[in-house]
């Protein structure tokens, strides 16, 4: 004898079933006003929970809806600082830069006052030769700002170098370090000459020049003393330092002397310089 099959409700028909059944008895009860009794009791096992449920999905997403709240003002509160932040560097910055080209004026300014009596002109170095040194560069300034070849050039503390080609905006200086660079000198503690020698090499090496030719027969000139240029020059003015005499030896003829030279100027870090528009009237050095 074959048995019956036995017939299986879907859950979901279940579930749909007991939800009439409450809502049934739910509305039974609020029309007939029945109160206590088994109907509170299912409507207490069923509505409750749910309502707890409810409750706390509702929480769960309000808590959500309020972290993503304050996660939006978060970030923009970030975003403002953020903007804020590069507003006050971007200033810095300009204050850096203010600061930095306020000191430069007050440097040539000093050296304007340092050499008086010479009527002078600032440019701003806008080219270079290659390598760490200012060797050979050239100035945004020339024969319309009066500038003409054979001009000295200062910066920093001292002597640059000379003019060696000019145009109507811009020239062209040859520094005293440069190889082809031959200056008279003189020891500002004894008033004996000398001739400086530009040296790439030795600036590459100890960050000094040459000097030969001195005249020295009481050995008064000591290391330190300062060089400037020699009344007897015929392309620089007289008195402008060059640098300080960091070492010398006594020549195999026994009646001169060499050494070497500490420049009076930052050869490596050049930005504005001073050109004198007064030249010196005489034949070539």
């Amino acid at each position: 004898m074959k048995r019956k099959p036995k017939i299986v409700l879907p859950a979901k028909y279940i579930l749909l079933i007991l939800t009439v059944v409450c809502v049934a008895a739910m509305i039974t009860s609020f029309t007939l006003n029945i109160s206590g009794g088994p109907l509170n009791a299912v409507a207490g096992y069923v509505f409750v929970p749910m309502q707890r449920g409810i409750n706390t999905v509702g929480a769960w997403i309000t808590e959500k809806a309020d972290n993503l709240k304050n996660l939006s003002d978060v970030m923009s509160e970030n975003d403002a600082l953020k903007k804020q932040v590069d507003e006050l560097t971007s200033e810095l910055n300009t204050n850096n830069l203010e600061q930095y080209e306020l000191e430069n004026l007050r440097e040539l300014l000093a050296l304007d006052q340092k050499y008086p009596s010479y009527e002078k002109v600032a440019a701003n170095v806008i080219g270079k030769s290659s390598g760490n040194w200012f060797s050979y560069f050239t100035i945004d300034k020339g024969t319309d700002d009066g500038i003409e070849v054979d001009m000295n050039v200062i910066a920093g503390s001292g002597l640059v170098g000379i003019v060696t080609d000019v145009g109507p905006n811009y020239a062209k200086v040859t520094s005293i370090i440069n190889d082809t660079a031959q200056v008279s000198g003189m020891v500002t503690t004894t008033s004996d000459n000398l001739i400086v020698n530009g040296s790439l090499q030795n600036m590459n090496e100890n960050m000094v020049i040459e000097f030969s030719n001195l005249n020295d027969s009481d050995n008064k000139v000591a290391v330190g003393d300062p060089v400037v240029t020699s009344y007897i020059s015929d392309k620089y003015q007289q008195g402008i330092l060059i640098g300080y005499i960091s070492s010398l030896s006594t020549d195999s003829n026994n009646l001169t002397k060499s050494g070497t030279i500490t420049p009076a100027v930052d050869f490596e870090h050049i930005e504005e310089v001073l050109v004198i528009l007064d030249k010196k009237q005489s034949a070539g050095e």
